[in-house]
């Protein structure tokens, strides 16, 4: 018959300091461990026997210390699991290697695209982003602003419609930090980088008009958006050099979505009933997307009836039926490029000069020769 286990006795006194003294010797991070209580700068000190300054020289490599002392310094490191505090360390270097990004929004192809370019620049330089999304709302935009100033960001890039140079002259009085603009208008002291808009819109045009057409239409962004602008007047340079003239009424603005470029195609159909143009230049490919679904809609054909050329080239526009004849602008790598100026700019104080990339002409399916008006003439 088996015997039965005495029952443990309760530790006395010195039994119970012995237990307590055997924890203690296994290392304190053991202990710690089970009480989830995080190791500090004291326990690597304690346990290399050093002072806690040592420690800190071997950590941020502030002063010279002989070499059998560091490695021990550093042994205790990786025994205990210690792990220095990045915000403690981010107050005494007066940097945090986090960069703040304000944009419009996010889930627009282009600025997507644009992003990941900024997101790819500062992990390469060593950096965080900290993404906010105004939503093209100033309160938004304000809220996000403080948040960042409060995070202790390095630097800004900002990549918004509704800002303007007080916005910038606002910011630099009032938050005093390096700052990128990124597909905006010009704004003195701060770096640039956008596309060579109006070059894209002389592709556009002269393109068009070496295919035969005359009577062409655009449909841009809202007056006030940069782009827009420069678009829109390189197109209608391309134009005055083959001896036309844009007619304002075939000129419509919209928001830059999908839903924008529906709704001014079908308007522009309407406007011209009788005599519809016979190519459409859409500031941005979202609208060239409408655009396309409003003319299948009133049944033309594209493009043996109207052709259409968008800007941008998103990732859509070789998918959709037909595929689009676009302008190319170098999304990410604007965006690569914005995240190196601000990089350089926090690290050396110098300040960039604006850069602006070259566009570039992308044949696909949506423009064909000038038809003639029996074929343009739909419902």
């Amino acid at each position: 018959m088996p015997r039965s286990k005495p029952p443990a006795r309760p530790l006395g006194p010195s039994g119970a300091k012995a237990a307590a003294g055997k924890v203690k010797r296994s290392h304190s991070g053991s202990r710690r461990a089970a009480g989830h209580t995080a190791v500090t700068i004291k326990d690597v000190a304690r346990a290399a026997g050093v002072s806690v300054t040592t420690v800190s020289h071997v950590l941020n490599a502030t002063r010279h210390v002989a070499p059998r002392t560091s490695a021990r310094v550093r042994s205790a490191i990786a025994q205990l699991g210690f792990r220095p505090s990045a915000v403690a360390r981010a107050l005494k270097a007066d940097r945090t290697s986090s960069i703040g990004m304000l944009v419009t929004s996010s889930t627009n192809p282009f600025f997507a695209e644009v992003i990941r370019g900024v997101e790819e620049g500062c992990f390469a330089g060593g950096y965080s982003l900290i993404l906010c999304n105004t939503g093209d709302v100033s309160e938004r935009l304000e809220s996000y602003l403080a948040t960042l100033v409060a995070k202790r960001i390095d630097g800004l890039a900002v990549m918004t419609t509704n800002m303007d140079q007080r916005f910038f002259h606002r910011l630099g009085a009032q938050h005093p930090l390096p700052v990128v603009a990124i597909d905006t208008l010009n704004v003195p002291e701060t770096p640039i980088v956008n596309d060579d808009s109006e070059t894209g819109g002389r592709l556009a045009g002269r393109y068009l008009v070496q295919h035969g057409f005359r009577r062409l239409a655009v449909i841009a962004g809202m007056e006030d958006h940069p782009r827009s602008r420069e678009r829109l007047a390189g197109f209608r340079a391309a134009l005055a050099e083959a001896g036309l003239a844009l007619d304002p009424a075939l000129v419509l603005s919209s928001d830059l979505t999908v839903g924008g470029g529906f709704a001014a195609m079908q308007a522009l159909l309407d406007r011209t009933r009788d005599d519809p143009p016979e190519a459409v230049f859409c500031l941005n490919d979202l609208l060239a997307v409408g655009g396309l679904c409003a003319l299948d809609k009133r049944g033309f054909r594209v493009p043996d009836d109207i052709s259409i050329i968008g800007y941008d080239d998103i990732e859509l526009a070789a998918y959709t039926v037909p595929p689009l004849t676009t302008i190319r602008q170098p999304a990410a790598e604007i965006g690569r490029r914005a995240a190196e100026l601000l990089i350089a700019q926090i690290e050396t104080g110098a300040m960039a000069e604006d850069v602006a990339l070259a566009p570039a002409l992308i044949e696909r399916e949506s423009v064909g020769s000038a038809p003639k008006l029996e074929r343009r003439k739909r419902a």
